[in-house]
């Protein structure tokens, strides 16, 4: 193992894991739905409609797992607003800080983006909500959304990459590895959700072959992220490796990917098998990178890991 990581694992609980899966879904859902409100057609309303509806809500649930998580839960705002003279707190150098505020910026343009969805589902009567709907101000929100979604997504794997710990700084590539996972896990789960009066069939055929694409790119960077670790790849030679290898590449990826070309794995529901596959994939692939990073501890001066 490389002798240049001395901090300790950070004092995360179990939280953090679904706080980081649920972070992807909704930067990707986010990120989807704005394209699709940019380049889409119109069939595509009800998707953009889906996407920008998980997008809030998995903001939401980032927002309640990461302070959850915190030592402290009720000083959460403290990462935004100074305690005395409670004036907005933004360190431009600082991960968590930007990430505090970005996430916060994400949650109020997913909010505006999903009001002005259900404008147009009637759900909504209010004519301040028709310029989020359609129009330039709408145009705007979805090009700010799709910029948010990105970041979020991949903004996790950048956190941890910064932090001076085995695997996390060893790779820059978590960063793109993670952008790509929640873009598929995104996909995968608006699959899931969109049923019939969702989303059309064509719809979801178009979905999934995007998510095909993603998928791929996905497992090309994530063996571009191994092959980057160098010496730190070791961790990988016992059980987290055998769960980076069958849990995430071969059910999360490679199976998935079978099922689209419908020659091999032949389900009823083929395209409901294979979103839960990849979902479940996406999460295994952040208890393999949070996980296998904090087992590793010094004894004696040297490196040691289960």
């Amino acid at each position: 193992m490389p002798d240049t990581f001395f901090t300790t694992p950070p004092d995360w609980t179990w939280w953090i894991i679904p706080y980081f899966f649920i972070g992807g879904i909704a930067g990707g859902a986010l990120m989807l739905g704005g394209m699709l409100h940019l380049v889409g057609r119109e069939a595509d309303r009800p998707m953009v409609r889906l996407a920008y509806k998980v997008a809030f809500i998995g903001a939401i649930l980032s927002g309640i797992l990461l302070i959850v998580d915190l030592e402290r839960p009720s000083r959460f705002w403290h990462m935004l607003l100074e305690s005395e003279t409670m004036q907005p707190i933004f360190k431009w150098w600082s991960p968590m800080s930007f990430g505090a505020w970005a996430l916060l910026l994400f949650g109020g343009v997913a909010f505006l983006l999903w009001l002005g969805s259900l404008y147009e589902t009637g759900d909504v009567r209010g004519s301040y909500a028709r310029p989020l709907s359609r129009g330039p101000v709408s145009f705007v929100l979805a090009v700010v959304g799709v910029l948010l979604g990105m970041f979020l997504a991949g903004y996790t794997g950048v956190l941890v990459s910064v932090t001076n710990r085995p695997v996390w700084a060893d790779s820059n590539w978590l960063g793109m590895l993670f952008l790509f996972s929640g873009a598929s896990t995104a996909a995968a789960l608006l699959i899931l959700l969109g049923g019939r009066r969702e989303i059309t069939p064509h719809a979801r055929e178009r979905l999934a072959r995007f998510d095909d694409v993603v998928l791929v790119l996905e497992l090309i960077v994530l063996i571009i992220f191994v092959v980057s670790l160098g010496a730190a790849a070791r961790v990988f030679l016992g059980w987290w490796g055998v769960l980076l290898l069958l849990g995430v590449v071969a059910a999360g990826i490679l199976i998935p990917l079978a099922m689209a070309r419908g020659k091999v794995f032949r389900v009823s529901q083929p395209h409901a098998t294979a979103a839960s596959l990849v979902l479940l994939g996406g999460f295994l692939l952040r208890v393999v990178v949070l996980l296998s990073s904090q087992s590793v501890h010094m004894v004696g001066g040297r490196v040691v890991s289960p």
